[in-house]
């Protein structure tokens, strides 16, 4: 674990789904009471835990997950010479299959954009603040509530924020994400942070950085006040971005730069998406469809 958060930079969702999967292997072997090692453990328990995955009813998505967890140590243990064998070098993982994100329409995102600070109280307006900027720079929930407020920059309207793998990107913002920062810090913070202690731009009401948790619920109450399906989440809006910046004629390689993604691969996945759009444009606009 040190090694992946130290030596690979990965973030702390990631270092916890490699711990508990870990976990889960250590209790798998160790359920015979015996004191083991990791050299004793040979290709046999490592398949004798996958069938009991399967046996589990595990979605092939997390079965995949775990396996990729259980290669990723023995590796690390077969390179620091702590065991001579990897009994998971010829285990394969389960097909997931591509599944395409859903993305919202414009007209969605300008009706969740413009209902949510409806009411004008506080949490309205800062939730107004939070749903612009993720949507406006196509961040991941974990960087939106993970910026501070250093990583604002008025005079170039962009943001700064650390991806995974601890990676800095610097994406600009839209005029209207940057106007409702501003009413934000200047109406709501300083009634949350009221020591001005607090580093985190997103705080919550007892002046602390807002959870995760806490933007989904407040994701899911705006999404009910558009009359938007309640299936929404944060990485729905970041879809969105990505699929409304390659329809608007935004080069792959720039929407793979904003999203952070370390291979264009990963953002090929909205290609698909784009294409869709072409076809359905194709068949209204052509006379014969």
């Amino acid at each position: 674990m040190n090694y992946l958060a130290v030596e690979r930079g990965l973030s702390s969702n990631t270092l916890d789904a490699y711990f508990n999967d870990l976990t889960g292997l250590i209790e798998f072997l160790g359920d015979s009471g015996a004191t083991r090692n990791w050299s004793d453990v040979d290709a046999s328990e490592i398949s004798a835990f996958v069938d009991d995955l399967d046996e589990r009813g595990y979605a092939r998505s997390t079965k995949a997950r775990k396996i990729a967890a259980l290669k990723s140590m023995f590796r690390f243990l077969r390179e620091e010479g702590l065991v001579e064998d990897n009994p998971t070098e010829t285990l394969r993982s389960p097909r997931t299959g591509r599944t395409l994100p859903k993305a919202l329409s414009i007209e969605q995102v300008d009706t969740l954009l413009t209902t949510v600070d409806k009411d004008g109280t506080p949490e309205g307006v800062r939730d107004a603040a939070m749903l612009e900027v993720l949507y406006a720079a196509g961040l991941r929930v974990s960087e939106l509530v993970g910026l501070d407020l250093r990583d604002l920059n008025f005079e170039t309207g962009s943001v700064r924020c650390i991806g995974k793998g601890s990676k800095e990107r610097v994406v600009p913002l839209h005029s209207q994400a940057i106007e409702s920062v501003s009413v934000y810090l200047d109406t709501v913070r300083p009634l949350y942070d009221r020591q001005q202690q607090e580093q985190a731009l997103f705080l919550n009401r007892n002046g602390r950085r807002l959870s995760r948790q806490g933007f989904w619920l407040r994701l899911k109450r705006a999404a009910r006040a558009a009359g938007i399906p309640d299936h929404i989440t944060p990485h729905t809006l970041r879809h969105s971005f990505a699929t409304h910046m390659l329809r608007g004629g935004a080069s792959l390689r720039h929407v793979q730069e904003m999203l952070g993604h370390a291979s264009i691969a990963t953002t090929q996945i909205y290609t698909h998406l784009t294409s869709e759009h072409v076809r359905e444009e194709y068949d209204r606009a052509f006379p014969r469809a």
